[in-house]
């Protein structure tokens, strides 16, 4: 399990969440080869392979396939960025913590430190428990 954050006033805000057998990039940092504003960090025990932005550049120009993936990749972040979009805007904290265990990545909410899902879910730890106390009983 990876997140994806930045910091804010001291405070980190989380941006996303992955697990195993997804992939995950600082967008900016891999594409523009420039710094980001974006950190990441392991949440749990990690095995990643990577992919250096000169090789994808040497697989795109030399290998048919690697449009296939690179479509199939732009078309997942899309989702991912429009679900990150809609969750955003949802103006109560209840209902952003449902639709994310209803369509984003339920099977990763026991896993995941309160903290990290409550930052992400843009509310307080505390409103995040008292939901999550809410929804168990």
């Amino acid at each position: 399990m990876v997140r994806g954050f930045f910091v804010s006033d001291s405070l980190e805000i989380t941006t996303w969440i992955d697990v195993e057998n997804e992939i995950f990039s600082s967008i900016t940092g891999f594409f523009r080869n420039e710094e980001s504003l974006e950190n990441m960090q392991s949440l749990e025990k990690t095995y990643c392979d990577y992919l250096e932005y000169e090789d994808f550049k040497f697989c795109w120009d030399n290998f048919s396939e690697m449009r296939d993936i690179i479509q199939f990749l732009l078309e997942e972040y899309y989702i991912l960025a429009e679900q990150r979009v809609y969750l955003a805007r949802i103006p109560n904290a209840g209902k952003r913590l449902d639709y994310f265990i209803e369509n984003s990545k339920p099977h990763i909410v026991d896993r995941l430190p309160k903290k990290y899902l409550a930052s992400y879910l843009a509310m307080r730890p505390e409103t995040l428990s008292r939901l999550m106390k809410e929804r168990s009983q």
